[in-house]
């Protein structure tokens, strides 16, 4: 399986390359069609596949053929037909059309999606509905989300139930079938009410179950019921989470185990905003949220805590024959590394992060990412969180493996030694802007935690 996140989309020249580092999935597809990758079953995208809130030049000079780009929302999507030409840039590169066509592709929205820092709180959902322009971005959003990614997210079951589906395949006639009506309606009632529409998924391949969740759309954003999955959401993902698989994958575009220090960072702060502190201190807190990002499964305690309990039995065997791996992959963070919870027995639970396919962090961003995740940044988080009281965490885990910051696309392959996790990047060489090398960043064999010890 072929795996990232968070791609832009500008062009494949030295400028593109310059500004956004040479796209790791097109490189994958170059080197593919000259037989020196392996053919995928799955090219699994976790997020940002489109960035609908920081648009390039060609996206702004289509906005600018149909509307004043000075009014809101200004250089950001308005409608349908915007989001259509954007999907339409992303992926009409000759090369990744080819791969798209090719390999079978399974995909997750992020925030970039729709907007950042989608759903982060009740307080950014009201901020965003006071607007002029919101309503008609968030029915566009989700609309094309469902007809450009989550349509081939579904199983021909899933499709043949699905009512919008079931429009399109009993049309009959030569008149043109228009949808326009049916999806902004379901969009519309998917918003205001998530529990009426599942975007979460699952596959299994052989004897490896892939769980696809959704921890954007499936918010509750309630004060007392806050959840990164809602109720409804929730029971459908801790019911496929079961063993009796050799290997578990639980793919979530949000890191589920971020490095310790921003963990705890991010659980003081949802403490804070939600007002432990204090009224004064909420509102700084619920700042601080959006504007360092703080809305990771971290900052969502008790469905993080839940996820923790589920997984946990998994690899304890309590449902059905623990797996040899039970391992989270995400990305959306700009940068990738492995990380295993401290555990003596049982599988072995692990995070892999994949980020980005193309759209690097600038260097200041990396030294702050590095310095709040690591090193003093874990004794002084944990200190801050338990200051707002917030309980330790039900299990350690570490980074065994990174960071790194290149454009990256991620292989996965199960072999009979166990999971073998590899990372690439497109390196232009001899000039060659449009055809470049691809390069081995890193690569870890995730075996049974028994043959590891052997």
């Amino acid at each position: 399986m072929a795996w990232g996140s968070c791609r832009t989309s500008v062009a494949h020249d030295k400028h593109g390359n310059r500004t956004h580092g040479v796209d790791a999935m097109r490189t994958f597809a170059l080197a593919m069609q000259e037989d020196r990758m392996l053919r995928p079953d799955l090219i699994l995208l976790l997020g940002d596949q489109v960035y609908a809130d920081i648009t390039t030049k060609p996206m702004q000079d289509f906005i600018r053929q149909r509307r004043d780009i000075k009014k809101p929302p200004g250089k950001e999507l308005k409608d349908f037909e915007e989001y259509a030409h954007l999907y339409r840039l992303a992926w009409s590169d000759s090369t990744n059309r080819w791969l798209l066509s090719t390999v079978p592709s399974a995909m997750i929205f992020d925030d970039h999606d729709v907007r950042d820092d989608w759903n982060a709180s009740l307080s950014w959902k009201k901020s965003m509905e006071a607007t002029s322009w919101w309503h008609g971005r968030i029915v566009a959003g989700l609309a094309s989300y469902w007809v450009y990614q989550h349509l081939g997210n579904m199983s021909p079951s899933e499709r043949a139930d699905d009512p919008i589906w079931q429009l399109i395949a009993t049309h009959a006639g030569d008149d043109e079938l228009d949808l326009s009506d049916a999806l902004d309606d379901f969009a519309d009632r998917v918003d205001s009410e998530p529990t009426t529409y599942r975007f979460s998924y699952a596959r299994t391949f052989g004897d490896v179950k892939l769980v696809v969740v959704d921890s954007r759309a499936a918010r509750d954003l309630s004060p007392d019921g806050r959840a990164l999955v809602d109720a409804v959401e929730w029971e459908w993902v801790d019911d496929q989470l079961r063993g009796d698989v050799r290997h578990l994958l639980v793919a979530t575009s949000l890191p589920y185990l971020l490095p310790m220090g921003l963990h705890h960072v991010e659980s003081w702060d949802e403490a804070i905003a939600q007002g432990a502190r204090g009224r004064g201190f909420a509102k700084i807190g619920e700042r601080l949220r959006q504007m360092v990002d703080l809305e990771h499964w971290a900052a969502w305690q008790n469905t993080f805590r839940a996820m923790a309990r589920s997984l946990t039995e998994v690899a304890d065997g309590a449902r059905g024959a623990a797996p040899e791996t039970v391992t989270v992959l995400s990305g959306d963070v700009h940068y990738s590394y492995i990380a295993e919870v401290e555990r003596g027995t049982g599988s072995r639970i692990l995070q892999a992060v994949c980020s980005p396919v193309r759209n690097p962090l600038p260097i200041v961003l990396r030294w702050f990412s590095v310095v709040m995740s690591y090193g003093a940044a874990t004794p002084i988080g944990a200190l801050v969180a338990r200051s707002a009281k917030v309980p330790n965490p039900p299990f350690s885990w570490s980074t065994i493996a990174g960071p790194w910051f290149d454009n990256n696309l991620s292989i996965l392959q199960d072999g009979p030694d166990g999971l073998d996790l590899s990372w690439h990047a497109g390196r232009v060489k001899n000039g060659d802007e449009e055809h470049p090398d691809i390069d081995e960043v890193a690569r870890m064999l995730l075996g049974a935690r028994e043959r590891e010890q052997a």
